[in-house]
């Protein structure tokens, strides 16, 4: 029997609600109300069905699983929100015709102001929903009877028939912030966060002799030629052009390349165009900053290089207006790539996934992952099994919410072409304003015209739930999708560990983190005995690739390319973007850079390439001789997940990413990788005692062994050179020192890597403890000499501890990496108090 509609609260009403007033509960101002989206879909008051939210849990429930709350507990009392978008008519009369978009009068009559600040809902700032259409919501009270969510009555809210607890739980969920709104920031007003840098006050200038003339027509990047977003930077007269932004547009980040070409000292830059007595915009590209700022001494700073604040006219719009611009004319639904237009497609396996503010690297893995048919069989079906026995705080609930993201963007539910309402008001009905979720999915060819706007769901409780205690992940910033794939499997891994029973059976059940994990074989080789000996690596879910650009497939083209950039550049700086049409008006007409392209193939074989080690002690002759080494894949997983690293670091130590092209075949033979083991041909190489002593006369090979014997216990010197090569780029001594220390002298590289990551720490810039000495951390007085793999460590901190547990961790575990985030996990409880108790006893083993 269906929900029965009931225009009065009869005492029929009253029997089914009189029974469950122990249940109910008005929420206070900061509990959670999840009033905004279901539980187990992405249905909202807005979809066909409307939302149901109960007033025992406050958790709201489509049209499709209120039943199933109902038989969980949820509670039999719910108030059904139904909302409608209806836009508003045109102010103006005589201009009801016009589309409202196009409307340019206030109530008034006046001209409706352009944006002028950066802001949502504010004066002159943008139009919110609320300002462009009436939200129509209807509230009802709804009684099930217990243990049905089909069988009911629902009477119209709000009714002084009503018993008053029932009334102040309902009004106070309908006035409560809802549970996503509380996670967002609703207003963002650039202008008054901007902070005063520290360098502006003791700003160095590098007295080049070179002026800045007023005159806007002579500014021009020193790069590129251009002659639009040009930045000067404050300390060495350097004019380059801005950084390209997220749609294709902008400079090409030549002020970012001189900042880190000189060393990364001079970090205060200028935008021209935008000065006036004022200010302007200022840049700070100190890692500590990285943001606009305020420069007090701008005007003193600018007279150094004979610019005067009070000639220059403003002729370039500011950072804020062109995202004020931006924002405004930009339909953030559009599918682009580098500005063009592209066909979005719908239906199932076609839903889009919104961005939350950085959280493209997420949506990537989660549309790779459900592309996936185990995930389908794990998770998909609308998970019924996996909601029936969800714990009650379903947005903590792992099993709930991968399900809840794998059936929408599997069911092609979500994935549909809505039609916006009319915005003058004429003809726009409630179910053009409000159904868009519930509309026929199309079948993957549908193309978005005119009026069309493209659904998709926003998995906002699975991004906060993987996040959660993740110092990176649970932020809004920028984050590499690869870091987050590894990130979510292990996350996975352990879910799936706790709940296999609740999740999909046949192929499905192997853990996710299974299908994906494989092991490196390393192949090493002796030429002195000819001696081989084959050694596994631990188990990884990533293989990455470096990309060797010698190899690009177009080297003619990109060079001759190149070369005539060069030649434009030397004979009319503007020259490669400005040309003249018929009509003798200047358009902007830029040629598409050549990137290198290189083949997958390439990548591949820079990984299976030989490696030769020069002075290899050979336990087959005791003598340090040459040896090759190579790696093969030890298994080939159902899935591999490979990584193109794409940065690097300079000749001047600086790190770069790669503008290259990777071209990936549909079919790859990788036969080749696999590692066939010892063959029947081949001599292993002698082990432990069966191992050659060094040779008396070889004190390469005496000095090699040597060291190998000290172990962990001994103390690391750092190496001289490899401090002078970080001091050459900027750092202090004492930091470059700890970096050596850090990485045990492996490479300028790898320390350069650590330099970058711990650049922020409080003692970084202190002097190293002396030989033997504490000092005074918990960590460094239970250690002794012995430090953590930095590898080891650093993948403990990448799942989102602190360097001090992680190294607590593997003293505890022999400093194994796998077993260590295992230990981890399993101390959540009481962590701090375990990492101390580890260190504890590292250190008393050291001191027996």
């Amino acid at each position: 029997m269906p929900v029965v509609e009931s225009d009065a609260v009869s005492e029929e009403v009253l029997g089914l609600i009189r029974p469950h007033f122990s249940k109910v509960k008005a929420p206070s101002t900061y509990d959670k109300v999840y009033k905004d989206e279901c539980m187990f879909s992405f249905d909202t008051p807005f979809s066909r069905g409307g939302l149901y939210v109960s007033l025992a849990n406050w958790q709201g429930f489509g049209q499709d699983f209120i039943g199933l709350a109902v038989e969980r507990g949820a509670g039999c009392l719910y108030v059904h929100q139904v909302w409608k978008r209806v836009p508003k008519a045109a102010a103006a009369a005589g201009e009801g015709a016009n589309d409202a978009s196009m409307d340019t009068t206030d109530d008034t009559g006046d001209s409706k102001a352009e944006p002028t600040v950066l802001a949502l809902g504010v004066d002159g700032g943008f139009r919110t929903d609320e300002q462009k259409y009436d939200i129509v919501k209807t509230h009802r009270l709804v009684a099930f009877k217990a243990g049905s969510g089909t069988d009911g009555v629902s009477v119209s809210y709000p009714d002084e028939a009503l018993p008053t607890i029932v009334s102040q739980a309902v009004d106070a969920i309908i006035e409560h912030q809802g549970a996503a709104e509380q996670t967002e920031v609703r207003q963002w007003v650039a202008d008054n966060e901007l902070i005063v840098s520290k360098y502006a006050d003791t700003l160095e200038h590098v007295d080049s002799g070179r002026r800045i003339s007023s005159d806007p027509k002579t500014w021009v990047c020193e790069d590129s030629g251009k002659t639009e977003n040009l930045w000067l930077n404050l300390s060495t007269g350097y004019i380059g052009s801005g950084r390209q932004n997220w749609d294709g547009s902008g400079g090409t980040g030549a002020a970012l390349r001189h900042y880190e070409q000189t060393g990364r000292k001079y970090p205060l830059a200028v935008k021209l165009g935008t000065i006036t007595p004022n200010g302007a915009d200022v840049y700070s590209y100190a890692p500590e900053e990285d943001s606009m700022v305020k420069d007090p001494k701008l005007a003193e700073h600018l007279a150094w290089w004979g610019i005067d604040v009070l000639k220059v006219e403003k002729t370039d719009k500011t950072m804020a207006e062109l995202e004020v611009e931006l924002n405004k004319s930009y339909d953030f639904n559009k599918i682009t790539e580098a500005g063009a237009k592209l066909r979005p497609l719908s239906g199932p396996g076609f839903t889009g996934i919104k961005n939350l503010g950085n959280s493209c690297y997420m949506n990537s893995c989660l549309q790779v992952l459900c592309a996936l048919p185990e995930i389908g069989q794990k998770y998909d079906g609308e998970g019924t099994e996996v909601f029936k026995t969800a714990p009650e705080d379903i947005a903590s609930d792992f099993p709930s919410q991968m399900s809840k993201v794998a059936s929408a963007l599997l069911s092609g539910k979500y994935s549909t072409q809505a039609q916006v309402p009319p915005s003058s008001g004429e003809g726009a009905t409630p179910a053009q304003a409000g159904d868009a979720e519930k509309a026929p999915a199309g079948d993957g060819k549908g193309e978005e015209g005119e009026g069309d706007e493209l659904v998709a769901v926003a998995p906002r409780m699975f991004k906060h739930l993987v996040g959660q205690g993740h110092a990176e992940f649970s932020s809004g910033r920028q984050q590499d999708a690869a870091e987050y794939m590894q990130h979510l499997l292990e996350f996975m891994r352990r879910s799936e560990r706790t709940s296999a029973g609740r999740l999909g059976g046949g192929d499905g059940a192997r853990e996710t983190a299974s299908l994906f994990q494989f092991r490196l074989v390393d192949r090493l080789q002796c030429q002195q005995s000819g001696t081989v000996k084959y050694t596994t690596q631990a188990a990884d879910n990533l293989l990455s690739l470096q990309i060797p650009v010698e190899a690009a497939v177009n080297k003619t083209e990109v060079e001759a390319y190149k070369e005539r950039l060069n030649k434009r550049q030397k004979c009319d700086p503007k020259a490669n973007t400005t040309t003249t049409n018929n009509n003798n008006e200047e358009e902007a007409e830029e040629e598409d850079e050549i990137k290198p392209v290189v083949p997958l193939s390439a990548c591949l074989a820079r990984l299976a390439a030989d490696e030769i080690l020069p002075d290899y002690r050979s336990p087959a002759t005791g003598k340090a001789g040459p040896a090759l080494k190579h790696v093969r894949l030890g298994n080939f997983p159902r899935y591999l997940l490979v990584q193109l690293r794409r940065y690097y670091v300079d000749t001047d130590w600086q790190p770069k990413k790669m503008e290259v092209e990777v071209d990936v075949p549909l079919t790859l033979d990788l036969e080749s990788l696999r590692s066939t083991g010892m063959q029947s041909d081949e001599v292993p190489m002698p082990e432990g005692d069966d191992a050659v002593p060094p040779a008396a006369d070889d004190p390469a090979a005496a000095a090699a062994a040597a060291a190998g014997s000290a172990g962990s216990g001994a103390q690391v010197i750092p190496d001289a050179e490899l401090v002078s090569q970080l001091m050459a780029m900027g750092f202090q001594e004492n930091g470059c020192r700890r970096a050596a220390v850090a990485v045990k002298n492996a490479s300028a590289e790898v320390a350069m890597n650590w330099v970058l990551e711990h650049m922020g720490d409080a003692d970084f810039n202190d002097p190293l403890p002396a030989p033997g000495a504490s000092t005074g951390t918990p960590d460094a007085a239970a250690s002794g000499d012995a430090a953590p793999d930095p590898e080891a460590l650093m993948m403990l901190v990448s799942l989102g501890f602190t360097e001090r547990q992680a190294s607590g961790a593997l003293k505890a575990t022999g400093g194994d990496a796998a077993r260590g985030a295992d230990w981890l996990y399993s101390h959540t409880d009481d962590l701090d108090k375990a990492v101390s108790e580890a260190s504890e006893q590292a250190a008393s083993d050291l001191s027996v």
